[in-house]
């Protein structure tokens, strides 16, 4: 066999019968996941800022990342859970390379947490990171204008404020001028999106005290002394029939010890109350993340709901 630089068409198949082996064949089209681990998408006041890619890829598909794409595939934005807190942005990786498998780029969102900066910096990273991915969509492949946002927990808060957050071109908030970080859809997996109930966080022991989680969230203050400053935390008091939301997805467990599932139910009867594109999913037995968020089930209401909204 001739030495070259040899193209996929070009080189000889291999195709001598080899006695006791099985021959097993392919299409081209057999999905496999490129991981792009820690792609800085911004750096605010000195902290990096970093997003984990998961690009669907395929023989046929002949991608390569370093290259102009010609194709362009969806893109389901995912911000990672943490009491809004420091990340673990690695922690649903494998869970949510399944949804990358249907053909959406995923990529898990890192924001900073509430010790570096507080409400509203989450959502204003989130969107950041939106734009940045619409800049780079020939890189990444991505179709910037198939777009949907999607977190757990503080996640699931942050996707919901990215979604709602407009006219924000601030010039201190959007480092990317001139690009637009509209979506189509939400997916809040079981989010922290309330403040207003006395058990709405059951274990956590000193809620609305200023080193709670959401009294962090809010800059360190006492949320019980500030009944106005849980209301512009909490999403459902800011819905109403003005309010310009994408079209949203919800889960939650009916045993979540972490996030009172009755939190999504005060957003779900927000959202419908206004008028506005909800559908919810209880999700029996489950606590405060998990397999079950994973199914083949729950899989499929993500990829039919984000076939809908993107068609």
């Amino acid at each position: 066999m001739e030495i070259k630089n040899w193209t996929y068409e070009e080189f000889p198949e291999f195709t001598d019968a080899v006695e006791g082996v099985e021959v097993i064949n392919t299409t081209g089209d057999e999905v496999g996941i490129s991981y792009l681990h820690d792609v800085e998408y911004a750096n605010v006041d000195g902290t990096p800022l970093h997003l984990q890619l998961l690009i669907p890829t395929c023989r046929n598909d002949r991608f390569d990342f370093m290259g102009e794409q010609t194709r362009a595939l969806p893109c389901f934005v995912f911000v990672q859970g943490s009491a809004w807190m420091k990340q673990y942005v690695y922690g649903n990786v494998a869970e949510i390379a399944k949804l990358a498998r249907k053909g959406y780029v995923c990529a898990i969102v890192e924001y900073r947490h509430s010790e570096i900066a507080p409400f509203p910096a989450q959502a204003i990273d989130t969107r950041n990171a939106i734009r940045y991915l619409r800049t780079k969509a020939k890189r990444f492949g991505i179709d910037p204008e198939r777009m949907v946002v999607a977190g757990d927990s503080s996640g699931g808060h942050t996707a919901m404020w990215a979604g709602l957050r407009h006219n924000d071109d601030d010039p201190k908030e959007n480092l990317f001028p001139g690009i637009s970080a509209e979506v189509k859809g939400i997916v809040n997996y079981y989010g922290s999106v309330s403040v207003m109930l006395e058990d709405g966080n059951p274990s956590t022991i000193n809620h609305h005290l200023p080193d709670s989680p959401e009294g962090l969230e809010m800059g360190g203050v006492n949320l019980r002394e500030h009944p106005e400053l849980c209301r512009a935390l909490s999403v459902e008091e800011n819905i109403d029939k003005d309010t310009d939301v994408a079209p949203v997805l919800m889960f939650h467990g009916t045993k979540d010890r972490v996030v009172n599932t009755r939190e999504s139910v005060l957003l779900y009867n927000a959202l419908k109350a206004a008028g506005k594109d909800v559908a919810f999913y209880l999700v029996k037995g489950a606590d405060h993340g998990g397999s079950e968020f994973w199914t083949d089930r729950i899989l499929d209401i993500v990829d039919n709901f984000m076939k809908k909204v993107l068609a």
